[in-house]
């Protein structure tokens, strides 16, 4: 697929910097919902700072899913599933610092470092605490906060081998404050969100608590410097 450009440069060089934004965001929605082949939106080895991913728990096969549903029990906050679908628009995970920190855009993420993984649809955190789950009793996994800002709750360590997250290699994510894994329980859910899989945190790390980076679009900062120099070349 082919975007013509002619169509949306401005006819200010001076505006070039906000449709470099426009066109970087348009293509992340045509590569999210597959309208560019994911081999174009996606060639970096590495799950990087900024990235817009999806989580796919390797047991189950199944996706890190949330929605504007609230638990009707525990923290009452929004709900936290897992969902065989795979185009489901609510599945998608923006990978951030942990909070007061900044890292890079396209900067890979180092095993060992300190995430929060943002919810694209509800701007949410994903989050636990001492709360149970409502099907397993296991602790509940929620979204919080508001426009992305949250609490130490929303902390999320990456375990994984080597130096760095590769998007080919499965992790773990542990919650930095209560040393719990994230997992899937097993179980799924009646109306309103039927059929969906609880998604909760365990103790041990033998279960299933394996997450591979799936669709979503990955930042590589060469290659965003490179698109953005060949584009001010083609309009001057």
């Amino acid at each position: 697929m082919h975007l013509k450009l002619s169509n949306l440069v401005p006819s200010r060089s001076g505006k070039m910097k906000n449709f470099r934004k426009l066109f970087c965001v348009t293509v992340g929605i045509l590569c999210l919902n597959n309208y560019i082949p994911p081999i174009e939106c996606a060639k970096q080895r590495y799950v990087t700072c900024g990235s817009v991913v999806k989580l796919m728990n390797t047991d189950y096969r199944v996706r890190l899913h949330s929605h504007d549903v609230k638990y009707g029990t525990g923290s009452g906050q929004q709900s936290v599933t897992a969902t065989e679908v795979q185009e489901d628009i609510n599945s998608h995970w923006v990978i951030k610092a942990e909070s007061d920190k900044v890292c890079l855009r396209g900067e890979p993420i180092k095993c060992g470092s300190t995430i929060r993984l943002e919810h694209l649809e509800t701007k949410k955190n994903l989050h636990s605490h001492h709360f149970s789950s409502p099907l397993s009793g296991y602790q509940e996994i929620s979204c919080y906060g508001d426009n992305g800002e949250g609490d130490s709750g929303d902390h999320w360590v990456v375990i994984c081998a080597g130096d760095s997250w590769l998007r080919d290699d499965s992790v773990m994510l542990k919650h930095l404050d209560t040393d719990m894994y994230l997992s899937a329980s097993g179980k799924t859910f009646g109306r309103p969100i039927n059929g969906q899989m609880e998604v909760v945190g365990v103790r041990s790390s033998t279960g299933s608590v394996h997450w591979q980076t799936m669709e979503g679009i990955f930042l590589h900062a060469a290659d965003l410097a490179a698109r953005h120099m060949h584009m001010a070349h083609t309009e001057l």
